[in-house]
């Protein structure tokens, strides 16, 4: 039997539902990427820790994926696993009375709706931010002054080694953009917020205030990863970008967009060769105009 069937049959026997060749552009908000050899959705956390064993054992790589935001997939698609989390790890409850216990498959939208419910202040900055709280935990997802690392008081991790493990405090290593699970291969299954009592009509406000702003200054009505590039130090990178006159610029379906330079839109039938090649010559001329060099935030999996 084949590394990958003698997968696939050990996850449909853990009540997991799998799909092979499944197209990833279905998956990411960019509308991009070529099939996943094998999706995976994961109800619980028993099938979960199945599946990172049998991935270690079968030698077969394993992508786990959130909502698809911040990600670039590859044309050719993801070799081995891709695995989204379902079921149990939407769960969420309230712990207490400003903390609350959150599963990884939880959106933030969610997690932000949540905490307005019960009046708890601290997550404003996050309404707006397409990611999952896995994915949001994972990489220290922020914006408006706010990150997740403000709000996190624990994270329960499952480690590649199939051992369960809460992280806390300076052993989560949050800095920009940055986590503990981006070294250690860590999947985050839920974390615990502390947050403050407030006033649900002054949360709401603030929150509504974040999303106009976003909407005004934010290509939302078009495919995208969200920023492609980390702040670089002293600078931000969209208005390096459109500083250097770059507002428009197209390669194929992929352009920087006309709203935020800081983002780049499938403007119609974009693929990853395509954003690829935009993202190259972003950073080509603003290092060259400028003298900045900018990382990319986005993601990029597959061949």
């Amino acid at each position: 039997m084949l590394p990958l069937e003698e997968l696939e049959r050990a996850a449909v026997a853990a009540g997991c539902l799998t799909v092979r060749e499944e197209p990833m552009s279905r998956h990411t908000t960019f509308r991009i990427g070529g099939p996943a050899d094998l999706f995976v959705t994961v109800c619980s956390a028993e099938a979960l820790e199945l599946l990172v064993k049998e991935t270690q054992r079968l030698q077969i790589p394993l992508f786990l994926l959130g909502k698809g935001s911040n990600l670039l997939v590859s044309d050719s698609g993801v070799r081995g696993c891709v695995a989204c989390l379902s079921g149990d790890f939407h769960e969420i409850s309230l712990s207490g009375e400003t903390e609350i216990i959150c599963g990884s498959a939880v959106s933030l939208a969610g997690l932000c709706n949540f905490a307005k419910k019960y009046e708890l202040t601290g997550l404003e900055f996050a309404w707006g931010i397409p990611a999952s709280v896995g994915g949001a935990a994972y990489m220290n997802a922020g914006a408006y002054n706010g990150e997740m690392s403000s709000v996190i008081q624990s994270v329960h991790a499952l480690l590649p080694d199939g051992s369960h493990k809460v992280f806390s405090g300076e052993s989560l290593q949050y800095g920009y953009r940055h986590s503990v699970f981006m070294e250690n291969g860590g999947v985050v299954t839920r974390i615990v917020c502390r947050l403050f009592k407030g006033n649900r009509d002054a949360i709401a406000l603030l929150m509504e205030d974040y999303y106009t702003r976003r909407k005004e200054k934010q290509p939302l009505n078009k495919p995208s990863a969200g920023s492609v590039f980390k702040r670089p130090e002293g600078h931000f990178a969209g208005a390096l970008i459109e500083q250097c006159g770059l507002k428009g610029l197209r390669v194929g379906g992929a352009m920087v967009s006309e709203k935020h330079a800081g983002f780049i839109v499938n403007a119609g039938g974009a693929t990853c060769a395509d954003v690829n090649a935009l993202i190259e010559k972003i950073q080509e001329t603003v290092l060259r105009e400028t003298g900045v060099s900018l990382e990319c935030e986005v993601k990029r999996i597959g061949e």
